[in-house]
């Protein structure tokens, strides 16, 4: 990367899942837990409600960037995202993605193109194509 615009930095201390994250500035603190689901106590946060949020985030932030660049308005638009984990087959563990995107009073086909057109500027987006499976839908709000 030739030019760099921001660095976030995170430690991760104590059991990893079980353990503890925070950010060096001290914007995020947060006690982690492995889910119920896969076994733990679910009293905390774990990475992959992190990649939910900031994936939501980043995309929304995209999908406004391009509409502006489109000089499309939009109002009370939204993005959702979940992240599921199982199994990958080998050993090993993989993430999907799905994303839902709300835009009022757009229609639907058109919401649809800037989602994709959205999602191929977006960071997160351009991190995982290719490395997991990333699903956008736009939907009613």
């Amino acid at each position: 990367m030739d030019t760099i615009l921001y660095t976030a930095e995170a430690l991760s201390t104590g059991d990893g899942r079980n353990g503890r994250v925070r950010t060096s500035d001290g914007r995020l603190d947060l006690d982690l837990a492995i889910p119920q689901s896969m076994g733990g106590s679910g009293d905390g946060a774990n990475p992959e409600l992190l990649f939910a949020a900031g994936y939501a985030a980043c995309f929304h932030s995209a999908l406004l960037a391009v509409a502006r660049g489109q000089k499309i308005k939009l109002e009370d638009e939204a993005v959702g995202s979940r992240v599921h984990i199982g199994p990958n087959g080998q050993g090993g563990f993989q993430l999907g993605v799905e994303l839902e995107v709300v835009i009022p009073n757009l229609p639907h086909d058109e919401a649809q193109a800037l989602a994709d057109a959205a999602h191929q500027v977006c960071p997160y987006s351009n991190a995982t194509r290719g490395n997991i499976d990333v699903v956008i839908r736009v939907v009613e709000g």
